[in-house]
């Protein structure tokens, strides 16, 4: 929104005005975006259906990253509102650098379009980070360089891409959500399972900086870059799915886990919720929420594995809520949480001391890691399959891995489930299987678990776009497709029961009522 939109009363209006008179950078130059093009009007035309067939921008990709200080940034908030400004924070060791707002989806192949581009901005190399001893979070606290006035910026996925004057690049990914999702399918991206990940300044929730477990951080920042070209996660695990969706034309809302863990209203009527290859850590709300709305009808597909796997809870930063993850794992007894609030301890959903596995929304357990296996289809008649040609028994290499869930029929699970594939595994000398999964509840809905994080990458499987096909190929990629295409359009109609055959209950045929593999 520009400034002249707003009431002078409007708090949003104070902030942004402050942000730019801050980044010493005036309206017209910085603050502004570039006139819309076409289909990102107003209204309706915002809308992500509404950008399909745009002219796409075949130079989105970052090509250089050079050293990690070469130009790095973070914005002041993970998602935004249609026209609502944020502030993005640089560092960079060249004189200058400028930023490119790249919106993700299909555009004819192109796969991306730009929405906005900066003028040339002075670079400024910025302090280390600080790192809080208490929770070792690291935190860039860099004043702001810039603010962004999203105006004309329609829903969807964002990535924007930083350039120095030396050439190098990185993204910073930033997602501009939807108010609505009646009608829609919902799009779930997982920034909290991004931060955690995130090795910028040395810390994640997985490692120090001397690399070892027993130093890592117990809650980590949005208040930092993340590391390498900024927004791998998102690119493997999320990109591809957002450009099929688009592509079909389905009606599509964007949203974060963190911004559902707030306000779950963006989940109200929605015909299906999707959460994509990676989203393994949610707060207790967020969880909640997507179960009630599953509940009410609204379709769930979780196209990964280890989803739901870590209790986690959004805590304030210095200026803005949500900001900092926390999640203690195995240390959980120094969880301030332990002594006065179990239900929020932030460990393994699974464990103590409030366990409550998420099979009982997933329909699947995540079990192990690392593991590279064939996916094997077992109901080959599945609507899933539709126009695949698989029979019982074909198989798809390497498209299992690097994780996997499978059935476990000793643990909670929302009742009678279908196993449509069930792959043979071998994780850490140990035999079991990785097992896609599909379930209805008694709203209607219909929920489909792949069992394995790789499901998103398969779409790109044989292109070389991601550089690491782990051995994918052409036929995984055109399975994967058809499939993910039958279970979105399925989904997009509404309660699935009304529109799909119901599942045949087999886990008793396949385990034999028992926990083994």
């Amino acid at each position: 929104m520009t400034p002249a939109a707003l009431h002078p009363d409007d708090p949003n209006r104070r902030r942004f005005l402050a942000l730019c008179a801050g980044a010493g950078l005036g309206t017209a130059a910085a603050c502004t975006p570039a006139p819309p093009h076409g289909h990102a009007g107003r209204g309706r035309q915002l809308l992500p259906e509404a950008e399909r067939d745009a002219p796409g921008t075949a130079d989105w990709r970052v090509r250089s990253v050079g050293a990690a200080d070469a130009v790095a940034g973070y914005t002041d908030r993970v998602s935004v509102a249609p026209g609502e400004p944020c502030a993005l924070h640089v560092s960079t060791t060249a004189g200058s650098f400028r930023v490119s707002a790249f919106r993700v989806g299909w555009y004819g192949g192109a796969q991306a379009r730009r929405v906005w581009a900066s003028p040339r901005i002075p670079g400024r190399a910025r302090p280390a980070p600080r790192v809080l001893p208490a929770t070792r979070t690291v935190r860039a606290d860099w004043p702001v360089t810039l603010p962004l006035d999203t105006t004309g910026w329609p829903e969807g996925a964002y990535l924007l891409r930083l350039e120095s004057d030396t050439g190098r690049q990185r993204y910073v990914p930033l997602v501009v959500r939807s108010a609505r999702g009646a009608g829609r399918t919902v799009l779930l991206h997982a920034p909290a399972t991004w931060q955690a990940y995130n090795r910028w300044g040395g810390y994640s929730l997985y490692a120090g900086s001397s690399g070892a477990y027993a130093t890592r951080s117990l809650a980590v920042s949005f208040d930092r870059p993340y590391d390498g070209n900024g927004a791998e996660k998102f690119l493997v695990y999320e990109r591809a799915l957002v450009v099929l969706a688009e592509r079909l034309g389905i009606p599509l809302a964007y949203t974060t886990g963190a911004d559902v863990h707030r306000d779950p209203s963006v989940l109200r009527g929605a015909h299906a919720v999707v959460c994509l290859g990676h989203d393994e850590y949610w707060t207790p709300e967020q969880r909640e929420h997507v179960t009630r709305a599953r509940d009410a009808g609204t379709n769930v597909a979780f196209l990964g594995a280890n989803t739901c796997f870590r209790r986690i809870r959004l805590e304030d930063g210095e200026h803005i809520g949500g900001r900092t993850v926390v999640c203690y794992k195995t240390s959980y007894r120094a969880d301030p949480a332990y002594a006065t609030d179990p239900a929020r301890v932030t460990t393994d959903y699974r464990e103590p001391p409030a366990a409550d596995p998420e099979s009982s929304l997933t329909g699947v357990l995540y079990e192990g890691y690392p593991v590279d296996a064939p996916y094997v289809v077992r109901a080959a008649d599945h609507w899933l399959y539709d126009g695949t040609g698989v029979r019982p028994g074909d198989s798809f290499a390497h498209l299992v891995g690097v994780e996997y869930d499978r059935v476990t029929p000793a643990s909670a699970t929302p009742g009678p489930l279908q196993i449509t594939a069930h792959s043979p595994v071998v994780c850490a000398g140990r035999p079991s299987h990785s097992d896609s999964a599909y379930y209805t509840a008694s709203g209607g809905a219909g929920v489909f678990a792949t069992g394995t994080m790789r499901w998103v990458e398969g779409l790109l499987a044989g292109t070389g776009e991601l550089g690491r096909d782990h051995g994918m190929d052409a036929r995984t990629r055109a399975f994967v497709t058809r499939t993910t295409e039958n279970l979105l359009r399925t989904f997009a109609r509404g309660p699935a029961t009304r529109h799909a055959p119901p599942p045949r209950a087999d886990v008793p045929e396949v385990y034999g009522g028992a926990a083994g593999a």
